[in-house]
Formats: structure tokens, C-alpha cells, sequence
């Protein structure tokens, strides 16, 4: 199996696709981006770095097999799918199973595909993602499973349900204040999969539930404001608000509650990749610089 051949990522315009692109150029890989607006500055900003663009959609299966074409890996991240009642598992799998025959028949040896941490009783993270990976372990002799959990930059977001990001000063979700939830940078899940399309023999087969820290919502607040100069603060949401947001987010928080918690190994992990991030980390490589700017602009 070759280690040096030209890798196809999809979601390359997304965190974890972008940043497992930019890794691999970074590394003289040859990558294919798949897009589905060239024009993006995420798209430019791969192109400027040597990616190949190639134009591809998953609910429009015909174009896929030419875009895959040549390839001997692939980096998947089938998009979630959403209807009016929320997520839409069917499509969801309908548009990895979409993905993955068209490496099947072209002829792709090995695929890292990213999903959603497991939790007890859940493996997989959600039904969707579960079902993908199953298809693809049947399609594809030499796959590797990365699960990461929330990620660092997600505390960068704006949610228009005002869960997750920072606004007006505060901090919401699901987790208890004073209870660990772990997190990933999305530059280690990138580090990851570049480890696994170097040594597909020691990681295919194998899937890798992913974090990188584990401070409870209250420390993370602390240091993000110590970091940034801004004073952040944490409230957890009720299940009556979780409720009115999305049943599903109700549903998330009572599992949590429950003790349904995401579980990787960290130490287990830093062995693999000795440079794997913690919050500090992350926040003084480049998180701190953008989520003042973030601050900034929501002020």
C-alpha cells in the first residue's frame, strides 16, 4: 500500500477536513480538495497552499468516481444532515454510503473517516456515523476511525440557538460547571490522520476515540478569560431550555446526566502523538488571538 500517493479530503473547507489538508501539503503530500465553491477563501486559501480543487457534492453522486479518481486515500467527512424534525440519519448514511462506493470502485486502498466520540451504550456517537462506519469496513479493506469529542474551537463559534461559542460574555452548554468534558484542537485530529495514512499498517483497523483535555466548563471559562483579558463565565443550560432549543439537545444533556460521558484515553494518545494540545495550548499557539478578535466583534 502506498504511503506517498495523492490523498482526496472532503469537508475541506470545514475545521476538520481544512485542517488535515493543510497538514498533509504541509508534509508534501499531494491533496485533492473537494469543495463545492471553489471560490471560498478556505478553498483559495488550499489552492494557494497546493492543493488540488475539484468540485464535489454528495447528494449529487455522479460526479464523485472522477473526483476520487487516482487516489490511494481517502479523508471522509460525510456532512450531518438535517431535516425539520433535526438530524436526518437516513440521508446522512445515504450520503456516506455515496462516498464510500465511489472509492470502493475506483479503487481507493485506505480510508480515515472521522465521526463522533462514543459514549457508553452509543459507539459510534450517533446512529448515522455508526452506520457509515460499518458500510465503509465492508467496502474498504484498510480503514482507520478517528471519534473525536467537542472541539477547542468550537469556544469560536456563534450559534444562532446561543449553545456553545461566547456571547455577551458567557459560555452555555449541556455539561455541568464542575465536572470534566473533554476536548480536541482540530489541528490534532489532523495530526492523527496523518499518522494514519503514514503507517496504514499500524492504523488500519483501528479506531481511536480522541481528546486532548478534560477541563471542567468552570476551568475552561477561567482560563480562556485569563488568556484573552475578557472576563468569560460558564451557565449550564436547563433541560427546559435544552427542550425549547431541540429535543435531541434535551436528550444529549439527560444522557450526560445520566453518566454517558465521552471516554478516550489521553495519556494513551500523547504516546502516539507526544505534541497533542491541551486548552493552554491551544489557546497560546492561536486560540487566545482569535477569540479576542472573535470578542471583538460580538462586543
Amino acid at each position: 500500500m502506498t504511503t506517498d500517493g495523492l490523498v482526496v479530503v472532503t469537508g475541506a473547507t470545514g475545521r476538520q477536513g481544512g485542517a488535515t489538508a493543510h497538514r498533509l501539503l504541509a508534509a508534501g503530500r499531494p491533496v485533492r480538495a473537494l469543495v463545492r465553491d471553489r471560490t471560498a477563501p478556505a478553498a483559495r486559501s488550499l489552492e494557494t497552499a497546493g492543493a488540488e480543487l475539484v468540485f464535489g457534492d454528495f447528494d449529487d453522486p455522479s460526479g464523485l468516481p472522477a473526483a476520487l479518481e487516482g487516489a490511494a486515500a481517502l479523508f471522509a467527512v460525510p456532512p450531518v444532515a438535517f431535516g425539520p424534525a433535526g438530524s436526518d440519519t437516513e440521508r446522512e448514511f445515504t450520503r456516506g454510503r455515496t462516498l464510500i462506493d465511489a472509492a470502493a470502485a475506483v479503487g481507493v486502498e485506505h480510508v480515515v473517516f472521522t465521526g463522533i466520540a462514543s459514549t457508553p451504550g452509543r459507539p459510534g456517537g450517533s446512529e448515522g456515523k455508526k452506520r457509515i462506519e460499518d458500510y465503509l469496513r465492508e467496502r474498504i479493506r484498510s480503514v482507520t476511525v478517528l471519534r473525536p469529542v467537542r472541539f477547542m474551537s468550537n469556544y469560536l463559534g456563534s450559534t444562532p440557538i446561543g449553545l456553545d461559542g461566547i456571547a455577551h460574555g458567557m459560555h452555555r452548554h449541556i455539561f455541568p460547571p464542575d465536572e470534566p468534558a473533554q476536548i480536541i484542537a482540530v489541528e490534532d485530529i489532523a495530526e492523527f490522520a496523518a499518522l494514519a495514512f503514514d503507517r496504514p499498517d499500524l492504523f488500519a483497523g483501528r479506531s481511536l476515540e480522541l481528546a486532548g483535555d478534560a477541563p471542567t466548563p468552570a476551568e475552561a471559562v477561567a482560563a480562556i478569560s485569563e488568556a484573552t483579558g475578557a472576563a468569560i463565565r460558564y451557565e449550564q443550560i436547563t433541560h427546559a431550555e435544552a427542550t425549547a432549543l431541540n429535543p435531541e439537545i434535551a436528550k444529549a444533556r439527560e444522557r450526560w446526566a445520566a453518566g454517558s460521558r465521552w471516554h478516550a484515553d489521553i495519556e494513551a494518545l500523547r504516546i502516539i502523538h507526544p505534541g497533542l494540545r491541551t486548552l493552554a495550548d491551544w489557546l497560546t499557539e492561536s486560540g487566545a488571538v482569535q477569540l479576542r478578535k472573535r470578542l471583538l466583534e460580538t462586543a
